[in-house]
């Protein structure tokens, strides 16, 4: 469950997911350039391009995961990342 430094994310593909959990950060490359979303950011839904998707919690390393297009949205500190 999110606590007030982190939101939950969801990075999946068809069939697969990626990290389902608590994230205190997720650096996205998205069409208009990199952002890094963080917890309680304003609602966005944006378009990714090719690149790394940065994952950040408070208990592991952080993990990337490459990315050649996709869409995330941004809602009630919920990031949802589909490959």
């Amino acid at each position: 469950m999110a606590n007030e430094s982190t939101f939950h994310l969801i990075v999946a593909s068809v069939g697969e997911t990626y990290f389902d959990g608590a994230a205190t950060s997720v650096t996205l490359p998205t069409s208009a350039g990199e952002i890094t979303v963080l917890p309680h950011h304003e609602p966005i839904v944006t378009t990714l391009k090719e690149g790394n998707i940065t994952v950040r919690t408070t208990v592991e390393a952080p993990k990337e995961f490459p990315v050649s297009s996709g869409v995330v949205e941004m809602s009630g500190n919920r990031a949802v990342v589909l490959l």
